[in-house]
């Protein structure tokens, strides 16, 4: 069962320190467009399927990536992204965002969603990365 949008943000506006559920909204969408470029296949669907309805859009109808990115290099996209953001709050908003996704997408599907995107991403998820 998904999890509905006020709750979902509520996670994400106090993990992120956020002072409004609006500014955690934006950068909701912002990391979750860019992870939906990033993910393909059944995980992309099943994820989305797991995330309030307000999500679905976001991760699939973006069109895929030309490249895998570093997890360096999706937090740079992200910060193109969201306006005024810096690398360094780039990254703050996404780890407060995938970290949230984390917790409702389930173990065995953050391990599948991990395997399928380049080394070093299980940080930005709030997970160790496991070898």
């Amino acid at each position: 069962m998904a999890i509905a949008w006020e709750p979902f943000m509520a996670q994400v506006q106090e993990r992120g320190e956020y002072t409004t559920t609006g500014e955690a909204e934006r950068v909701t969408r912002a990391v979750l467009s860019a992870l939906g470029a990033h993910l393909l296949g059944s995980e992309r669907t099943e994820l989305a399927d797991r995330l309030p309805a307000q999500c679905q859009p976001l991760l699939l109808e973006p069109l895929p990536a030309t490249k895998p990115l570093s997890p360096h290099e999706f937090v740079e996209a992200v910060a193109l992204l969201i306006e005024g953001a810096t690398p360094e709050t780039a990254r703050w908003d996404t780890g407060a965002v995938l970290s949230t996704l984390a917790d409702h997408a389930g173990e065995d599907l953050l391990h599948r969603i991990l395997t399928r995107l380049p080394p070093g991403y299980a940080l930005l998820f709030g997970r160790f990365e496991l070898t």
